[in-house]
């Protein structure tokens, strides 16, 4: 099966916050975390794919760019997105379709909008996902705290199913790149 690496917003400016807004939760681990996958990804010869906000930094400048902290590889496609969904407007879905990716690793931010849309997008549109549990993040919210909604967002996407097609959470350590969703079907 083909299968990508999918990280989401992992920006300049949205990781370390700025002009009001709060840094990610643990953004030294999410890079680390991120470089990890980057290189299991590299190793198990996967296509790894970035996804920037245009509302971020208003689109422009060091802010907009993906985090300097992140290895990126100099052949990875990067899309640009204007509404949380990942996939929309953005060629991303066509991408994917196109090269025939049945399996999707997701990293990235912020946890409960566009890591969330992303994951739910990805299996009603044919691909199982294996969402990173120690590689998204957010800044929080004024309900719940970072940790509050990451450990949420695990809990409810691990096994998360639309029939044919599902979410697993796995920890960046394991061998994301052997996917394990056979298993459970």
């Amino acid at each position: 099966m083909k299968q990508a690496l999918l990280i989401i917003d992992a920006q300049q400016a949205l990781i370390e916050g700025g002009a009001g807004e709060r840094p990610v939760y643990q953004k030294e681990k999410l890079i680390e975390q991120i470089n990890l996958v980057i290189a299991k990804a590299q190793t198990a010869e996967a296509a790894i794919l970035f996804v920037r906000d245009t509302d971020v930094a208003e689109g422009k400048g060091e802010g907009f760019q993906i985090h300097t902290g992140i290895q990126v590889p100099e052949e990875a496609p990067v899309f640009n997105k204007q509404a949380t969904n990942a996939f929309y407007g953005t060629g991303l879905l066509e991408y994917v379709k196109e090269k025939g990716f049945g399996h999707l690793v997701i990293m990235g931010c912020e946890t409960q909008h566009c890591i969330d849309t992303a994951v739910r997008t990805a299996t009603v549109q044919g691909m199982d996902v294996t969402l990173v549990a120690d590689g998204h993040s957010t800044a929080g919210s004024d309900v719940l705290t970072a940790e509050q909604i990451i450990q949420h967002h695990n809990q409810i996407l691990h096994g998360h199913y639309n029939v044919d097609h599902f979410s697993v959470v796995r920890q960046a350590e394991e061998d994301l790149f052997v996917p394990t969703h056979d298993t459970y079907r």
